[in-house]
């Protein structure tokens, strides 16, 4: 992020999220967008209020806040250039934009504390104000993969309590969205405020290019489109509804809306490691969103029948659109091995490339966390030494590489951009056909342990040592494993990125090989963290 743009922002969250809640609310009913007298819904009990925090910890929190900004007014800077763009090519008043502001709601991932890391999130690793404040002004530069605390997701999300992942409350679901197509639309700047949803906006589109919805794409039929198309509310604000039923449902967070009636459950919030209550015994709320924009009022207590009509429609519906049986895992479901489900390597234990291979996701790559594995590369040698990747795994924040750093081979294991560990021989490769070959014999014993790691040149041992943690869940959402070259951010600082990283040889093939290590524990530790996938009854 530009430091010019996070500048822009300095001071300005300094009153802390509980005020930014009322401003928030107040503009939102001068806009219009929220009706009038709309309350603010209460706050999750987990967020502190901001007058209670110490002054490190607004400190902290508050430059969060600004980075998170100057993302926002940057990137709705370069949305707008691209609409400058259409303009200037005479196309705007005829193109019909979708503009939907957020995704699912604010996110709360970055638990009381945010993250210099969000990667620590998805292996299980809390992150402290003090070990935050060391790197506060490295904060939204490409050192950091940022998150603020889940306090400025419940403000941002206001006027409602909950964030992204509850899919049972409005905080986690309702995003404003900007339709703009002026040769289509006669009315500008009204509010339209019919329920819909995202999956409307596909038939939006087909109905107002006057197109028919596919139903064989390459002879293969397709799966009718669930959205009820939105064209209906261009021409009359007071339309009725026709999208008057709707389920939701993430990580055992549920929902359904029918009617003008919100039905919902709060299984497990963001931060909370494990669910409040088995799914069979989780508490429900039911609102009346008709009268009660921002759900600040629980009306389950007195309406049980309306309630459990909901429940009831909520399974209908569940079952109609294959959401059972519910999984309320999280970021377990990230690993195909912890997740219990298949991938593309289909069990497989080796996997062999050659160089060049590159962007392979965690998904269609062999799964090497919580194992021992061995890697070997064939590679040739230039007569003026070799230099760069030879196979990497994620990248700044958190991976691992084999590579070859002036002349001389190593392998580094970075866990979570936290701890480093650089594994190098101490001799130049020679020139000509070299054999590299990397062995990690993992502890065993639960996930996310160490082990020992030794590189080997030619059979010869060249290097060992103590990796004391490994990554148990994920390496990266976005980076990839790639041979003779390390994408994006790299792995090892010194070998680089991108053109900078690229082996300076030839590399004839490289082979990932995993085994387990004392197999029966770890399967009794994997098998006592799975949680087993139930169908609610």
């Amino acid at each position: 992020m530009p430091e010019e743009w996070i500048a822009r922002w300095q001071g300005r969250f300094d009153q802390g999220w509980d005020a930014l809640r009322e401003q928030t609310l107040a503009r939102q009913i001068a806009a219009g967008v929220v009706p009038a007298g709309t309350p603010l819904a209460g706050k999750p009990e987990a967020i502190k209020d901001w007058v209670s925090l110490s002054a490190d910890e607004q400190r902290l929190f508050a430059r969060q806040a600004e980075v998170f900004a100057a993302f926002l007014e940057m990137t709705d800077h370069e949305i707008g250039r691209v609409v400058d763009a259409v303009d200037e090519i005479g196309d705007l008043d005829n193109t019909l934009i979708f503009y939907v502001v957020g995704d699912n709601g604010t996110s709360a991932e970055g638990g009381m504390n945010g993250l210099f890391n969000e990667m620590t999130y998805f292996n299980g690793v809390a992150e402290q104000v003090p070990d935050l404040l060391q790197v506060l002004d490295k904060w939204g530069g490409p050192e950091t993969y940022p998150h603020m605390a889940a306090g400025w997701a419940v403000a941002l999300n206001a006027p409602f309590m909950w964030t992204k992942q509850v899919a049972s409350n409005y905080g986690g679901t309702r995003n404003p969205l900007v339709v703009h197509w002026p040769a289509g639309i006669p009315a500008s700047n009204q509010v339209r405020s019919q329920f819909h949803h995202v999956i409307d906006v596909a038939p939006t589109i087909l109905q107002a290019a006057g197109l028919p919805e596919p139903r064989m794409v390459n002879g293969i039929p397709q799966v009718p489109m669930e959205g009820v198309s939105m064209l209906y509310t261009f021409d009359d604000a007071q339309a009725a509804d026709r999208h008057t039923t709707q389920y939701f449902e993430m990580f055992g967070n549920r929902a359904i809306y029918h009617d003008g009636w919100l039905a919902g459950t709060v299984h497990k919030a963001p931060w909370e490691a494990q669910p409040r209550h088995p799914l069979t015994e989780d508490v429900w709320e039911l609102y009346d969103v008709r009268a009660d924009f921002s759900l600040a009022n629980d009306l389950a207590a007195g309406n049980p029948d309306k309630l459990a009509e909901m429940q009831t429609l909520f399974m209908i519906e569940a079952a109609r659109f294959h959401v059972l049986p519910i999984d309320d895992r999280s970021v377990e479901r990230a690993n195909a091995a912890l997740a219990g489900r298949p991938d593309l390597m289909g069990g497989r234990s080796s996997l062999t490339l050659a160089g060049g291979m590159t962007g392979m996701s965690e998904n269609v790559f062999l799964n090497v966390k919580n194992k021992s594995k061995t890697i070997t590369a064939e590679v040739t040698v230039p007569d003026g030494g070799a230099n760069g990747a030879i196979i990497v795994q994620g990248g700044r924040f958190g991976g691992w590489a084999l590579y070859v750093q002036d002349g001389r081979p190593g392998y580094d294991y970075n866990w979570l951009g936290l701890e480093r560990t650089s594994i190098m021989g101490t001799d130049p490769l020679p020139a000509g056909n070299v054999t590299i070959r990397f062995e990690f014999a993992y502890d065993g014993g639960g996930m996310g342990r160490g082990g020992t790691g030794t590189l080997f040149v030619n059979d010869q041992q060249v290097a060992q040592a103590r990796i004391e943690r490994t990554q148990p869940n994920i390496f990266s959402a976005d980076e990839t494993a790639d041979v003779g070259i390390d994408l994006a951010t790299p792995v090892v600082e010194a070998v680089g990125s991108e053109a900078r990283s690229r082996f300076n040889g030839t590399i004839s093939r490289v082979t990932v090989e995993v085994r387990d290590a004392n197999a029966a524990a770890d399967a009794a530790v994997v098998q006592g963290m799975k949680k087993v996938t139930r169908h609610i009854q």
